[in-house]
């Protein structure tokens, strides 16, 4: 909310991602930025995504800057998720008038162990 408070909408997502990371630096907050996710099949390695942040190696964040959230941003979240194993994820979008977000939660596959 601080960040889309200051800055307002219009801007890239890089200049969001990058102010909140400051944010969250500045309130002792471990997070990670562009952390490469590794997509497997059958455990073989077949394509990679970059997750913007990811927080307390417990919370994916996928950052947009767009007029709305689309469906288009949901799946690719749910996507991170799996490639990352991480249980919940928010989008957070900039680029609408008032801050936007959706958490998600990916479904844990019965056999899947972390």
């Amino acid at each position: 909310m601080r960040v889309h408070r200051e800055l307002g909408c219009g801007f890239l997502e890089t200049v969001y991602e990058n102010a909140l990371s400051v944010e969250l630096q500045r309130r002792g907050i471990y997070f990670k930025r562009q952390v490469p996710l590794l997509v497997r099949y059958n455990n073989v390695p077949v394509g990679h995504y970059i997750a913007d942040i990811i927080v307390n190696d417990e919370l994916l964040l996928e950052l947009k800057a767009l007029a709305s959230i689309t469906g288009a941003c949901k799946s690719q979240l749910l996507n991170y998720l799996k490639a990352s194993r991480i249980h919940a994820g928010l989008i957070l979008n900039f680029g609408a008038k008032s801050p936007e977000f959706k958490r998600m939660a990916r479904t844990p596959k019965i056999h899947e162990q972390k």
